[in-house]
């Protein structure tokens, strides 16, 4: 083996895990948003099955991604970013978790209204959605959206070094 090759074999060996576990951090960011996206756009009082089911289908795929999210953003913490100490002493990175966290925590109580509306899917019948409650879930949808689409932004800052003490 060629000095060269040697070179690029541990090269890659570095960057391979690194570059996987972003890009699984990335691909779960979307795919979560996406979910929101879709469960915002499908919320309405008295869902067809159709519209029902996928709701529930599609609230699952969200909290896949936002456990992938969430494993995937410990290892680039620890092993696979710019070290622990890059984030852990950036306010932007606590602001970025808190988001999480805070998006997170309102999703609970759609994630719940769907799980209730398995049980009469599950029995061939539709579950009992009143205006009230589409509004509701509309609302806590929209706000965590706006808590994701500021994810990114606080990354991409945090990136280029906005928030970390002065060396």
């Amino acid at each position: 083996m060629t000095a060269t090759a040697a070179l690029l074999a541990d090269a890659s060996a570095a960057v391979l895990p690194r570059a996987g576990v972003a890009y699984v951090h990335y691909l779960s960011f979307m795919v979560c948003f996406g979910a929101l996206v879709l469960e915002r756009r499908l919320i309405q009082p008295n869902p067809s099955k159709q519209d029902a089911t996928l709701m529930v289908i599609t609230d699952v795929v969200y909290g896949l991604a936002a456990l992938a999210l969430l494993v995937s953003g410990i290892l680039r913490v620890l092993y696979f970013g710019q070290g622990s100490d890059f984030y852990t002493e950036n306010p932007l990175f606590w602001w970025k978790v808190g988001l999480y966290l805070g998006v997170g925590g309102l999703s609970l109580y759609p994630t719940v209204t769907y799980i209730l509306w398995a049980i009469p899917l599950r029995k061939g019948e539709l579950p009992q959605v009143s205006e009230a409650l589409a509004k509701r879930l509309a609302w806590i949808l929209n706000i965590e959206l706006v808590g994701f689409a500021l994810v990114p932004l606080l990354a991409t800052l945090m990136a280029r070094g906005v928030g970390l003490p002065a060396a």
